[in-house]
C-alpha cells in the first residue's frame, strides 16, 4: 500500500525544463562549450554540479564549477521572476487530493534550493509538502536514490511504500533504485526520456488517482539494484 507521495520539480510541478534547457545552452556557450538542446538531454534530472563538472571537464572550460552556476542562477531567478506561470496542469488538484487524505507528501528536486523556494513561494504551494529537499543536500544526485532515500526518511515511510512522480530517465532510475513505485509523466518539453522503467506512465496529471495508489499493494517488479 502507497502511504506516501514524492514529487520531481522540474517538468512536474512547474514546465521548466524549455526555460532550463535555453539558459544551460545560453550558459555554455558564454563559457566556450558550443552545444545543442539534444546534447543537454542526458542532464536532465541531475544536478547542477554534476552536470556543470561533466561539461566543464569534456569541453575544457577553464572557469570553476561555481563560476557557471552563478551566472546560470541568476538568469533562472530573473526568469521566474518575470513570468507569467503556473503549476502543470493537474498539479494543484493532487496536491489537494494528497493533502485531503492526510498521505506525506514530499518534493525532491535536483535543483538548487533557492530555485526550488522560489517556484514554490511563486505557485504558493509551499505548505503542501510536509519536506523539501535539493539533491545538492545529499551525497549523490540523480540517477542515485539518495534523495528519494532521505525523502522517504524524512516523511517517516518506508521506501517500499513510497509514490515518486517523475519527468526524467534520471529520475525514474533514481526512484527505482531506492526501491520506490514511480510513475513516469511523459511531458514532451522534458526531451527525449526513456521512461520505461517507471512502473507507470502517463501523459497528463489528471490520469493519476490517488484511491489506486491506495488499493495498491505495493510490490512493484521493476525495483533496480
Amino acid at each position: 500500500m502507497i502511504r506516501a507521495f514524492i514529487f520531481d520539480m522540474d517538468g512536474v510541478i512547474i514546465d521548466s525544463e524549455p526555460i532550463h534547457f535555453e539558459v544551460d545552452l545560453i550558459t555554455a556557450r558564454h563559457f566556450g562549450a558550443d552545444m545543442d538542446k539534444e546534447d543537454l538531454e542526458r542532464f536532465v534530472g541531475m544536478t547542477n554540479p554534476e552536470m556543470w563538472a561533466i561539461i566543464r571537464a569534456e569541453y575544457g572550460i577553464s572557469h570553476t564549477v561555481d563560476e557557471i552556476i552563478e551566472y546560470q542562477s541568476g538568469r533562472k531567478i530573473r526568469w521566474l521572476d518575470e513570468a507569467d506561470i503556473e503549476p502543470i496542469d493537474g498539479i494543484r488538484e493532487l496536491l489537494q487530493d494528497l493533502r485531503g487524505r492526510r498521505i506525506p507528501t514530499g518534493l525532491a528536486s535536483s535543483s538548487p534550493r533557492p530555485f526550488i523556494e522560489a517556484v514554490l513561494a511563486k505557485f504558493g504551494i509551499r505548505e503542501s509538502f510536509d519536506c523539501v529537499i535539493s539533491g545538492e543536500e545529499v551525497p549523490n544526485g540523480k540517477p542515485a536514490p539518495d534523495i528519494y532515500l532521505e525523502a522517504a526518511k524524512r516523511l517517516g515511510v518506508p521506501p517500499a511504500a513510497c509514490a515518486v512522480l517523475e519527468d526524467s530517465r534520471n529520475g525514474v532510475l533514481a526512484a527505482k533504485r531506492a526501491g520506490m513505485y514511480c510513475i513516469g509523466f511523459a511531458n514532451p518539453n522534458s526531451g527525449n526520456q526513456d521512461l520505461s522503467l517507471a512502473d507507470r506512465v502517463v501523459s497528463a496529471i489528471d490520469e493519476i488517482h490517488v484511491e489506486h495508489l491506495l488499493a495498491a499493494d505495493g510490490r512493484h517488479d521493476r525495483t533496480l539494484r
